[in-house]
């Protein structure tokens, strides 16, 4: 049975801009390194923090602070105060920042829900629940056919009372206007610059943290890589990459922590069975290689629990989706602080025979950190972005089963201080139930990893069991 649902209620909504006179009316263009993320709904991340007072003392003490210094991370990341501009075609989308108009929408809400339930543990967690405490952003995408010009926020932000318990800070963000690691950087500049006495608006000196780096013109587009794109998104129609994560009580997200020894163990498994020739190919096997392939493998048997096997075809194909940052390594001209996205997609195949056998696991990893290898063999930004890539992905998703990996243990999102301490937890909660999962380095042990899934309610102790068995495994 559902747990009793809890309710939450709006106390304040306020607009948040930049300071004035600091950030001038400006055009952010899209490259071809944005436009592809249209397909994506937008992302929704909750970091949840203690705090021991009641609601009152969070709207007069702490939310004044919170405004202040988001007003002046905002002079440096105004791309989130704008709104995404989609015109009729020809035209290329882009983001619009109008002085003295545009600002992140910032709704206040308290919670009756159970914040120890939510934050204690990683017991099942209802996905309703958690979706009440993220604002919602607008999905829109270019038409081939409207000639009205749609317009969306970029970003939305929703603080979360838990009286005498904790709050929560929910951010929505649209994909387009920047990737996992410049939301990452933002959050950590809001954060630095709340945290300081003085609200310094210069992004605090320190080693970690530096000014995003705006300008678009560093991605170039010699070979029309952007129109070819936008023609590709535009003929899709109403369908994409993924939705939002299913609003329901039957829905729930678990997290599962892989410990460091686990991870090295998987890790000394995969190893030792490559051949001379895998060796001298140095695959990247990483401690996220072998836990997206350990998720990959134990989503897919649980997709043939429910829905049972492809009909005992072993030559069924089955693929795993990734990401990976093309900042530095892959792109030398793309500093780390470059704001905006500038990630490249690898797909994996993989036969049923392949994923579901005693070895699926260490194939998978082989698999995964082979492709990985191969993005930085590319060296150029066409190579990032084939004309094609966008809807061989589509493609595949309509006729193969496919699952996809979210955000990065890379992002330390636990590092993520306002000034009250390290988040009790982190939730990515847009992900899609059985098709996605997010990863995160794990709060309390070093070197583990935290993975967050969304599944029905009625599966979930079957996924568990399915986990634990595979772990043993090995």
């Amino acid at each position: 049975m559902a747990a009793q649902p809890s309710t939450v209620k709006v106390i304040d909504q306020i607009q948040v801009a930049p300071p004035q006179g600091s950030v001038s009316t400006t055009i952010v263009p899209l490259t071809f390194l944005d436009i592809g993320w249209f397909l994506c709904c937008p992302v929704q991340r909750i970091f949840f923090y203690e705090f021991t007072h009641p609601t009152l003392h969070f709207t007069q003490i702490l939310l004044p602070n919170l405004k202040q210094s988001l007003s002046q991370t905002l002079r440096h990341f105004f791309p989130f105060a704008g709104n995404l501009t989609c015109p009729p075609p020809p035209h290329v989308p882009y983001i619009l920042f109008n002085e003295g108009h545009d600002a992140v929408k910032v709704v206040v809400t308290e919670s009756d829900a159970d914040f120890n339930h939510l934050v204690v543990g990683n017991h099942a967690r209802n996905v309703k629940t958690l979706q009440s405490l993220v604002p919602k952003l607008p999905f829109i995408r270019p038409s081939s056919s409207s000639n009205t010009t749609h317009v969306a926020p970029v970003m939305a932000v929703q603080f979360t009372v838990f009286a005498n318990s904790g709050i929560s800070v929910g951010v929505t963000s649209n994909h387009v206007a920047g990737d996992g690691r410049s939301i990452n950087h933002f959050m950590k500049s809001w954060a630095s610059i709340h945290k300081s006495p003085q609200g310094d608006h210069d992004l605090i000196t320190t080693s970690s943290l530096s000014l995003p780096y705006c300008s678009k013109d560093i991605v170039e587009d010699s070979n029309g890589i952007t129109s070819n794109i936008l023609k590709g998104i535009r003929s899709i129609g109403d369908s994409g990459l993924s939705g939002d994560a299913p609003d329901d009580d039957d829905h729930v997200l678990i997290n599962l922590v892989l410990k460091r020894a686990e991870i090295e163990k998987l890790k000394h498994c995969v190893k030792t069975t490559q051949s001379k020739n895998e060796v001298d190919q140095q695959i990247h096997i990483s401690s996220y290689v072998v836990t997206c392939a350990l998720t990959w493998v134990n989503l897919m048997k649980l997709h043939e629990q429910i829905n049972g096997s492809p009909d005992d075809d072993d030559d069924v194909d089955y693929h795993f989706l990734a990401l990976v940052d093309c900042r530095e390594r892959v792109l030398s001209e793309i500093p780390a602080n470059y704001f905006g996205n500038c990630l490249t997609f690898i797909l994996v195949p993989a036969k049923r025979r392949e994923l579901m056998g005693e070895s699926g696991i260490v194939f998978a990893a082989k698999a995964i950190g082979r492709n990985i290898n191969e993005v930085g063999k590319l060296g150029s930004m066409k190579g990032l972005y084939l004309e094609n890539k966008i809807s061989s992905i589509m493609e595949v998703s309509k006729r193969s089963r496919v699952v996809t990996v979210a955000s990065s243990p890379k992002f330390q999102v636990y590092k993520t201080d306002f000034g009250w301490g390290r988040p009790k937890k982190f939730d990515l909660v847009h992900i899609d139930a059985n098709r996605c999962f997010s990863l995160a380095e794990s709060r309390d042990d070093d070197g583990g990893l935290d993975i967050g899934i969304v599944v029905e309610r009625d599966k979930m102790d079957i996924f568990n069991a399915i986990f634990q068995q595979q772990l043993n495994t090995y």
